[in-house]
């Protein structure tokens, strides 16, 4: 049997890891623009993804709660 505290703990940790696996991708991405003069799209594209995703998750639950 699953406790309430367990899934809120999760859920919590998951969203302290999304946070700073997309901070840690803006520093590369600007890092490579600053110090390589060089666009890393592919990064860019996962952090919109990530953005896009958070948002829509947002405006979802918002409507449906």
């Amino acid at each position: 049997m699953l406790d309430e505290r367990f899934i809120m703990h999760r859920f919590k940790s998951t969203r302290f890891a999304v946070l700073v696996g997309t901070i840690l991708m803006f520093v590369i991405f600007t890092y490579h623009i600053v110090k390589h003069d060089v666009i890393r799209w592919d990064l860019f594209a996962i952090m919109l993804a990530m953005a896009l995703a958070k948002v829509g998750a947002m405006i979802y639950l918002r409507r449906t709660n």
